[in-house]
């Protein structure tokens, strides 16, 4: 009869003359790392991500701070609607011209005064609400907010910049940070309705300012990591070879992201739950940034243009579930989770979108690229919430759902049109990933 071992790592099991050993010991210093640690183990990657999470939580704070700061205590959601809708506009025409001029100049030279302006807008903006000013200078002192650099812009510039020659890492960067993207967006309007009504009308404001300022600071000062200014060239990325189209599904895509925010808003109130439509939309955010980390993590040997349009083609139908549940149930339950499953095909989307964009601008105008995507996501958001909430208005809440998957069947077919070849079947190593 065999001695038991001392090792205590395998356990060993008798029966007759068989012996059979079963290793129960952990195995994860032989498992090799996964892609998001890898990813993080590049000097100076930790330090620059961190502080742009800090920069950019403030993006999904400062409207709805400005609409319960405004509202609450001029009286009128209508004014503080206009507010931000004049904010929008002007960041629309600002951005990428901010962007322009980081491309140029660098990251910390233009960022940090940008931030600064921005700033001084946003404690214009409390200072007039606070002092009871005339209406004119709440749009004023909201317009001046418009110079606000794209944080998220700049840290994918970063990624690109450190992981160029490396196409699968880029990749899982691009996912990680849409995930961002989605957190962020999604935390950011909670942390401020709870500051505004549990402190003071203002307080969301002032707090999303100090962590913007905070934030842009600490990022700035990570000089190792930031993109070297490059000579401007003669192509804009307006005119470069696949950008319009790209542009184009952002806007279709904002379009699908708006509409959905004011129908699902519309559709709460009119059930009885107007309370809930935060957290029904936070599950949509939930769905997308689980599937975008998820995303990251596919190894894929396929061209990005292949996977495009059937990531598109993943989210339009999707987004039929909650049309469904609402026309055929009524019930906020069900469209919440409709909603969370729908949100699973926003993520890679958006992720191979912005890849494509990174492919086709020119390397010296890479902030301004992708700035100008954002500023076409933003103007979508515009189209869409005013498609929906006409649609609410002159049909009804449940109609409204198909506003989204309208917009996001435009978006399918503006990606067949400029990629001929995707709408014949890929190869399957396109679409799956490698094993």
């Amino acid at each position: 009869m065999p001695q038991r071992p001392t090792n205590p790592a395998p356990l060993l099991t008798v029966t007759a003359d068989t012996l059979v050993a079963v290793d129960l010991a952990p195995r994860t210093r032989d498992r090799p790392p996964g892609p998001y640690r890898r990813l993080f183990t590049r000097p100076g990657t930790r330090a620059f991500t961190l502080a742009n999470l800090i920069a950019r939580l403030p993006m999904g704070m400062f409207s709805v701070s400005a609409v319960v700061m405004i509202a609450g205590t001029r009286g009128s959601y209508a004014l503080a609607g206009a507010v931000t809708a004049t904010g929008l506009a002007a960041t629309a025409l600002v951005a990428p011209w901010t962007a322009r001029l980081v491309d140029r100049h660098g990251q910390a030279r233009v960022a940090v005064p940008a931030t600064l302006i921005a700033a001084l807008g946003n404690l214009a903006l409390v200072l007039c609400v606070h002092t009871d000013a005339p209406a004119w200078t709440l749009f004023a002192a909201y317009a001046a907010t418009a110079t606000t650099p794209n944080t998220g812009g700049m840290s994918r510039a970063r990624w690109a910049h450190l992981l160029g020659g490396d196409p699968d890492a880029l990749h899982t960067a691009n996912s990680f940070e849409q995930a961002a993207d989605e957190l962020c967006f999604m935390l950011g309007p909670v942390l401020a309705a709870f500051l505004c009504g549990t402190f003071f009308p203002e307080a969301g404001t002032l707090v999303a300012v100090a962590l913007l300022t905070t934030g842009v600071l600490a990022f700035a000062a990570q000089r190792s990591t930031e993109p070297p200014p490059r000579r401007r060239t003669a192509t804009a990325p307006l005119r470069a070879p696949g950008i319009p189209p790209l542009l184009a599904v952002c806007l279709a895509m904002g379009a699908v992201f708006g509409s959905t925010e004011v129908v699902t808003i519309a559709f709460a109130d009119a059930t009885g739950h107007r309370t809930a439509a935060g957290a029904v939309l936070a599950l949509q955010a939930v769905g997308s940034c689980a599937a975008g980390l998820l995303y990251g993590r596919l190894k894929f040997t396929g061209r990005p243009e292949h996977r495009y349009p059937w990531c598109i083609a993943a989210m339009t139908t999707l987004l039929t579930l909650p049309l469904l549940a609402a026309t055929v149930t009524g019930s906020l339950t069900l469209l919440a989770a409709t909603l969370l499953i729908a949100g699973m095909a926003t993520a890679p989307t958006m992720i191979t979108n912005m890849t494509l964009i990174q492919h086709r601008t020119p390397g010296d105008r890479l902030n301004e690229g992708m700035t100008l995507a954002v500023t076409a996501l933003l103007g979508g958001i515009a189209g869409g919430s005013a498609a929906g909430g006409w649609v609410v208005e002159q049909v009804t809440p449940t109609a409204g759902y198909g506003v989204p998957v309208a917009a996001a069947a435009t978006a399918l077919l503006i990606a067949l049109a400029s990629t001929p070849n995707a709408a014949k079947s890929p190869p399957a190593q396109a679409l799956w990933p490698s094993t």
